[in-house]
């Protein structure tokens, strides 16, 4: 089982969303994932020396479990920009 996977489940440990959960929508290489937070309003990329991997794992494309993933309304998620694959 590899931590660093699309749709993994994490917390951020660094910087100014330090504490908040996030998820992996893209994995960019053995350094580096893209994630979505509930405090940004796009993906951004991260190192993953950074996170801290939880072992849930949800489907990055599906909107609703990404709103209940980062614990965030489902009305929240429209304003959002879609994850590109």
């Amino acid at each position: 089982m590899s931590l660093v996977e699309v749709g993994r489940v994490c917390v951020k440990k660094f910087g100014r969303d330090a504490g908040k959960r996030a998820v992996v929508t893209k994995v960019i290489d053995s350094n580096f994932v893209q994630i979505m937070t509930s405090v940004r309003l796009k993906n951004r990329r991260c190192n993953v020396r950074h996170l801290e991997f939880l072992s849930e794992k949800i489907d990055a494309s599906n909107k609703e479990q990404l709103s209940k993933a980062l614990e965030i309304d489902a009305s929240q998620m429209e304003a959002r920009p879609s994850a590109k694959p």
